[in-house]
């Protein structure tokens, strides 16, 4: 079965301006699928935009399959930025008779492209989308470190029956998959009070991540090193405050402002190790004066921006680029190694497997902050890498 098969094309001419476009704009970069599908395989393509027309899965959100044509038309109006573009337009994913249909053809499209070394961006639709996501990498059979921008766990203690997938609930799934390929779960920007505490204590029992807006608001950087270590992000739409993102049938008065999303948005991009990214939940409906679309548009542009300023920074390759450092705790128990990038200043900590371990690698790397190394130096644990530790035993 051809890609194609999969897609619906766009029709162009609904979302161009009525004076056209200029030559700097997306809309005259971008390759897009209006009549003939893409070549693929000639590898010209660095990105591939997705629409996906589905949102049954979506609670109080419906209409969030209409948006990714809405998001098309602020983007393509918006100017290439300090880089030479190679993105293609795939069109929109046709929602399938079920919604398991919608979630296979995500999941093959996304491995598919990866294989190809194409970088899927994918527009929803709603958030149980990802789960489709991450099914791609069972069939890489890669390990992923997932990353979710969401103002809630999707969670939903309620439901007895694991088998249903919503908007709500689509992490169950991830979490009790068979085989297993997750092997971090962060969770960015969640407001305590729409958190049950025992879905608190079950992400500490498990090491996983899970950072607080109000940890995270006004101190975006600290956000990167999690966004850094990600292999496939998803982002929902509600987690930006409503004054700034109103378009979500969940939108909140808290949330992440409309310039926090562009960055996170932009760091997303620049990650060298991160190989898919969703957005989801957005509802046209809800939208006034085009204003969320637009925001989301300038989120996918800043994306675009960081992914056309990777710098292959990938730690001890080669080893010039890199100093390292060592520090002792108090007590002596681990020697704590750290490494600094020369050409960004990222830093990173190598974390020790177990000895009956890893046979391969005799360390995990994970990105961090200059304040973990501080923290070191003055004696003290960083918290990431005693959880990181006992994620590897």
């Amino acid at each position: 079965m051809s890609l194609a098969d999969f897609f619906s094309p766009i029709n162009v001419s609904k979302i161009t301006p009525k004076d056209g476009y200029y030559a700097s704009h997306l809309g005259v970069k971008i390759e897009v699928y209006e009549q003939a599908f893409p070549d693929l395989e000639e590898r010209k393509f660095d990105i591939a935009i997705i629409g996906v027309l589905d949102d049954r899965g979506a609670i109080n959100n419906q209409g969030c399959a209409l948006g990714p044509d809405y998001v098309r038309e602020k983007l393509y109006s918006l100017n290439e930025g300090n880089f030479k573009s190679k993105i293609v337009d795939l069109g929109n994913i046709k929602a399938g008779e079920k919604v398991s249909d919608t979630y296979i053809a995500l999941k093959m499209v996304v491995s598919e492209l990866i294989k190809l070394n194409i970088f899927p961006l994918i527009i929803g639709g709603s958030q149980d989308l990802t789960y489709a996501q991450y099914m791609a990498y069972e069939v890489l059979e890669q390990k992923v470190d997932l990353v979710v921008i969401d103002s809630h766990f999707d969670l939903d203690e309620s439901a007895e029956d694991t088998i249903v997938t919503n908007s709500i609930s689509y992490l169950n799934k991830i979490f009790l998959h068979q085989p297993n390929y997750l092997f971090n779960f962060s969770n960015l920007g969640f407001q305590t009070y729409y958190i049950n505490q025992d879905s608190l204590r079950v992400m500490d029992k498990l090491f996983f991540d899970a950072q607080r807006l109000g940890e995270i608001s006004g101190a975006i950087h600290i956000a990167e090193p999690v966004i850094r270590n990600a292999d496939m992000i998803s982002f929902d739409i509600s987690s930006i405050r409503a004054s700034d993102a109103m378009a979500n049938g969940n939108a909140s008065p808290n949330g992440f402002y409309g310039e926090e999303a562009c960055q996170l948005a932009r760091y997303a991009g620049y990650s060298d190790k991160l190989s898919s990214i969703g957005f989801y939940e957005f509802n046209p409906a809800y939208d006034q004066n085009g204003q969320t679309a637009m925001l989301l548009a300038q989120m996918v542009w800043c994306f675009l921006d960081g992914f056309y300023n990777r710098k292959k920074d990938i730690p001890l390759q080669p080893k010039t680029d890199y100093t390292i450092y060592k520090t002792s705790l108090q007590d002596d128990a681990h020697e704590l190694i750290f490494i600094k990038s020369k050409k960004t200043d990222r830093w990173w900590m190598q974390v020790p497997y177990p000895t009956m371990g890893s046979k391969n690698e005799r360390y995990h790397l994970v990105p961090c902050l200059y304040d973990d190394y501080q923290l070191a130096i003055a004696g003290e644990m960083p918290d990431l890498w005693w959880r990181t530790y006992q994620k590897l035993n």
